[in-house]
């Protein structure tokens, strides 16, 4: 059986309590990375065919010769890796891909830009992007990118096997994608679900969630960032973005006061919930995208071309968001939404997708398994947390899982201290006889004592 490793927070299976999940970080700053790695997760896993692993996000190059061995290739579902925040990140992910010998797939990467699509903002990195996509090619057919933005920016560089292929979170449920307005129009007691990045929020979200949530009872921000989620179980305001008050999940909110506003650690929880409302929109692709594969209409208000390149190769209806009036309507937005391009184009997008992976020789359960029936059972069997609500009461239950977790950790804190103290007073005690064996030794020189003294004196001095 043909063993993939895959680049994701954690496995699809993985049922991780909300404090753990938050203190390891496992969706890497954004819950909407787990929605697309997840979909590869599902797609990629052939029974009898292929298996899957998740191997984490951190990128570890001393694992390669272990990568080798045990895997037969390595496939990295990404988004807007091509960044100046990421390039740091995109270098070590070079270097492990630079040591490995098996094949290198590479799922949806995009370059980040404004609206305007100018790459002028990523002309310093350029030698770091040049580097991952070569080291990427030398290891595949072609590399998949989100959309003709990207699609550009690295063809101008003169990389000719690009494929544009989109991003496989849309592809989730194979080549059928049905959503439909259940609602002839929205009215104020609609099902609303909204959402958000903070840059989209200082840069005028607010003023529209503010009328909409002024309008509409049943509104709920769907948070993404691990700062909202710290917000809503720790009430965690100790970063910058943590303090940007206009964000729904910042505990001053009203939104939050009102217990209207969710993250989710899991995408099945997260899609699940949205099948019960009428309407997503905000700025957030991955947000809304989880509603689309609920069956819930969704429309995305872009403001960067991460955001606009994949509604444009989707077709999912969107809006410019410096071009959306702060007293706009979601019943407007709703009404205007048209998916039959979405929807009726589908197929042909995943024939497309598809005909990437097997030119860089990767099965898909569409295709060649049972179309992911395995895959749901297994997923179905699992009791996944529910979305992570804000903390505005202080019953004992909720007090009792959130101390509970903090006793548990700072017990484990203190015997790893204690461990640490055994081994220092171990590495002193062996210090001091290794220096009294050398005293009593014939050495011709005392300068060489000396030296000798001095390097025994800065092993064993603890590091700050």
């Amino acid at each position: 059986m043909k063993r993939i490793l895959l680049r994701s927070g954690k496995s699809p299976f993985d049922v991780v309590p909300v404090e753990e999940a938050l203190h390891r970080d496992v969706f890497a700053t954004n819950s909407g990375n787990l929605i697309f790695s997840d979909a590869a997760h599902k797609i990629l896993t052939v029974p009898g065919s292929a298996e899957v692993v998740s191997n984490g996000i951190a990128t570890q190059v001393h694992a390669a010769a272990r990568i080798n061995e045990e895997y037969d290739a390595f496939v990295v579902p990404l988004a807007n890796a091509f960044r100046p925040t990421f390039e740091g990140p995109l270098k070590r992910l070079t270097q492990l891909i630079s040591k490995l010998k098996i094949p290198v797939v590479v799922l949806g990467v995009g370059a980040q830009a404004g609206l305007d699509n100018d790459p002028a903002r990523l002309k310093a990195m350029e030698p770091t992007v040049r580097a991952f996509v070569s080291a990427v090619l030398d290891r595949s057919a072609s590399i998949g990118v989100r959309g003709e933005f990207t699609a550009k920016y690295l063809t101008d560089m003169g990389f000719r096997d690009v494929e544009t292929i989109g991003c496989p979170s849309l592809f989730m449920h194979g080549d059928t994608l049905p959503v439909e307005k259940r609602a002839a129009s929205l009215t104020r007691e609609s099902k609303i679900s909204t959402n958000g990045s903070h840059t989209a929020v200082r840069g005028g979200l607010s003023k529209i969630l503010a009328r909409t949530h002024q309008h509409y009872p049943n509104l709920r921000y769907i948070g993404q960032n691990l700062t909202d989620a710290r917000q809503l179980y720790w009430r965690d305001v100790d970063s910058p973005a943590g303090r940007v008050r206009e964000m729904p999940s910042h505990p001053d909110h009203p939104m939050y006061r009102e217990d209207k506003v969710r993250v989710y650690i899991d995408p099945v929880t997260w899609i699940d919930d949205l099948k019960e409302f009428d309407y997503s929109f905000g700025s957030r692709i991955h947000g809304n995208i989880a509603a689309l594969l609920a069956g819930t209409p969704a429309t995305v208000l872009a403001f960067d071309s991460r955001t606009l390149e994949l509604c444009r190769y989707f077709e999912i209806p969107h809006r410019l968001l410096n071009e959306v009036p702060e007293d706009i309507d979601p019943a407007e937005l709703y009404e205007e939404a048209d998916f039959s391009a979405l929807t009726g184009n589908h197929r042909e997008r995943f024939d497309r997708f598809t005909a990437f992976l097997d030119k860089n020789g990767l099965e898909n359960t569409f295709t060649h398994g049972d179309g992911g029936v395995a895959f749901e059972k297994e997923l179905r069997a699992l009791r996944f947390p529910a979305g992570v609500r804000p903390w505005i009461d202080a019953d004992l239950a909720s007090l009792t899982s959130r101390f509970g977790w903090l006793q548990q950790r700072i017990t484990e804190l203190d015997t790893t201290n204690a461990q640490l103290k055994r081994e220092l007073a171990k590495s002193r005690t062996a210090g001091a006889k290794a220096a009294a064996k050398a005293a009593a030794t014939a050495v011709p020189a005392p300068s060489i004592y000396r030296r000798a003294r001095r390097v025994v004196g800065r092993a064993l001095k603890p590091s700050k």
